[in-house]
């Protein structure tokens, strides 16, 4: 789970917080696509915290909560039960 914030002392204070409160917490920086200017990428903090942990430090920070989505269980397949039986004409 990633918290993204603007500000490196608001991203250095969660982090801070995190791992005070007994959480594993890193800061990296966040490439956004588009954007060539390095100062101008977020602050990214990965963390194990649970996700209402994080979403309060967010709003308190001004930064936002960004969680992988997990992709849609596709449906099983309708496989056959059994391999099909070929008839094959005979006097071959």
């Amino acid at each position: 789970m990633r918290g993204i914030f603007f500000d490196e002392d608001d991203a250095r204070a969660v982090v801070a917080r995190l791992g005070a409160d007994g959480y594993d917490a890193q800061l990296e920086r966040e490439r956004l696509a588009g954007e060539d200017d390095d100062e101008d990428h977020p602050w990214a903090v990965l963390t194990d915290a649970p996700e209402p942990v994080l979403e309060l430090l967010v709003d308190a920070y001004d930064g936002w909560l960004d969680v992988e989505e997990e992709a849609p269980a596709s449906p099983p397949l309708d496989l056959p039960a059994a391999p099909r039986k070929i008839k094959r004409p005979s006097g071959g």
